[in-house]
């Protein structure tokens, strides 16, 4: 898939294709620098080309900007897809804790919205 949303054949697959219409989640709301992570055993799940590629990209956390922006696709995408996965428990989404991020943690996310 092409960062415009074109696959090789020249295939186009609309956002909101991926989300079954979906703009957010249904849980609420993702924070960009919210970390997520993915069991091994998830690898094997039965699970699309966008949702399957989020467990394996979560083999080790990372921030929901970090996927939107390896994947390619939205950001809006990107919550949706991570909030239906962890609904499911295919990935576990690390809830902010009082301390603060690390500045390996921020550069990441800077990185990742550099690729956006």
């Amino acid at each position: 898939m092409t960062a415009g949303g074109e696959y090789e054949t020249g295939e186009v697959v609309r956002p909101f294709i991926v989300t079954g219409g979906r703009t957010s989640p249904v849980t609420g709301e993702l924070r960009l620098e919210t970390l997520v992570s993915a069991p091994p055993s998830a690898l094997t799940a039965p699970l699309g080309f966008e949702r399957h590629r989020i467990v394996e990209l979560c083999q080790y956390p990372r921030s929901v900007a970090e996927l939107a922006a390896l994947l390619p696709t939205p950001l809006g995408v990107a919550r949706v897809l991570v909030a239906d996965l962890a609904a499911e428990r295919y990935v576990r989404v690390h809830q902010d804790g009082p301390e603060s991020p690390s500045v390996a943690l921020l550069e990441r996310i800077r990185d990742g919205l550099l690729r956006l």
